[in-house]
């Protein structure tokens, strides 16, 4: 057994009595599979598959799995400030009530880990600096699609995600768009993710990468959701082949 199965087996002892008397099967496949296999895989580093299932898992709601994917992706590299971009970040894309159901979670490992709100980032923050022609392109897109149906929303996505949210410095611009792209396809939202998948390559991820991504949301998200999102990623693969 790997290091990676051990400190899952210990790291989440009641889990683990509960799939040997519910779904002893299940116990295997997490042992052999997902965490024997899986997360072995090398197109994905452990820290960014920490990213990628913790969007998933804060995507669908799926508390029960948070405490320990939270420790886990801390010793995986993710600092606690990032956990709380993310958490912040998955407020606009997964909406308000996931993001408290993840903070009532995180808030007892925050606690037990000793992480003080100085430490965080708050709403004052350095903010990147913005591609003003991207921005411009994807201001018109908004305005196009929903400007008559729905202005308020075009404005805010303006000010707000794009003009505040998304240049905040607490993530890098990979990691944000690795937590969004995660989170459409967890969620389904699949004519959402062509956008967010060219603005993830843009920002630094590879066609290699975003394949695995995938793969270890079939996991997370389950197959049918990934087996979904194929048609759009290949579709964004092949366009941008062509230039």
């Amino acid at each position: 057994m790997t290091d990676l199965n051990q400190q899952s087996l210990a790291a989440a002892p009641e889990a683990r009595q509960a799939m040997k008397r519910i779904a002893p099967a299940l116990g295997s496949y997490t042992d052999s599979v997902l965490f024997g296999t899986l997360w072995q895989r090398p197109d994905l580093s452990k820290r960014d598959r920490s990213i990628v299932t913790l969007s998933a898992i804060i995507a669908r709601n799926h508390t029960a799995e948070l405490d320990f994917y939270l420790e886990f992706a801390l010793d995986n590299g993710v600092s606690t400030a990032e956990i709380s971009e993310i958490i912040t970040h998955l407020a606009f894309y997964s909406g308000w009530g996931a993001a408290m159901s993840a903070i009532e979670v995180a808030q007892p490992l925050f606690t037990r880990r000793s992480v003080e709100p100085a430490s965080l980032l708050g709403a004052a923050v350095a903010f990147l600096k913005i591609d003003e022609t991207t921005e411009s392109q994807r201001a018109a897109m908004a305005e196009q699609s929903a400007g008559k149906v729905a202005p308020g929303l075009v404005q805010f996505t303006t000010d707000v995600l794009f003009k505040d949210l998304w240049l905040r410095s607490g993530l890098a611009p990979r990691d944000r768009s690795l937590v969004t792209v995660s989170a459409l396809v967890a969620a389904g939202h699949f004519p959402q993710i062509t956008y967010h998948l060219n603005r993830a390559m843009d920002n630094g991820l590879t066609e290699a990468q975003a394949s695995e991504v995938i793969t270890h949301l079939a996991f997370y998200a389950g197959w049918p959701n990934a087996f979904s999102s194929v048609p759009v990623m290949k579709d964004v693969f092949e366009k941008r082949a062509k230039y």
